[in-house]
């Protein structure tokens, strides 16, 4: 089991190492995060932030697996290959935009309260 965990990390490491999406989008996990403490978030509205978050790095981590694997077992190009990653990447794509519009769902109107003169809104 030690040894499973240390390659999961190992994978994880990787992924962050090697795609600069997966920073971008830590990079976006850690300002929502900071929102949502700020904003004071109930645990339900933590759980779909926390929710969209991992949907998102999982997603990536598939991705980048799928590029991977691709890339060794066709390293010339060919049209399958390169829908595989497309629909890789769609998926990413798919997972993000889910993320964005929960964010858009749970922060938007606290930080539309949050605003000054939002009082009499």
């Amino acid at each position: 089991m030690i040894e499973s965990l240390r390659c999961a990390f190992r994978g994880v490491a990787l992924v962050f190492r090697s795609q600069r999406n997966a920073r971008i989008h830590a990079g976006a996990a850690a300002l929502v995060a900071a929102a949502g403490a700020w904003l004071g978030l109930t645990r339900a509205e933590w759980c779909w932030i926390v929710l969209a978050i991992v949907a998102v790095w999982a997603a990536e981590a598939s991705n980048t697996a799928v590029e991977r694997l691709t890339d060794l077992v066709s390293p010339a190009r060919h049209p399958l290959a390169g829908q595989a990653k497309d629909v890789a990447a769609g998926a990413v794509l798919i997972a993000a935009a889910g993320a964005a519009l929960i964010g858009l769902i749970v922060l938007g109107p606290r930080v539309l309260a949050a605003l000054p003169g939002a009082a009499g809104r």
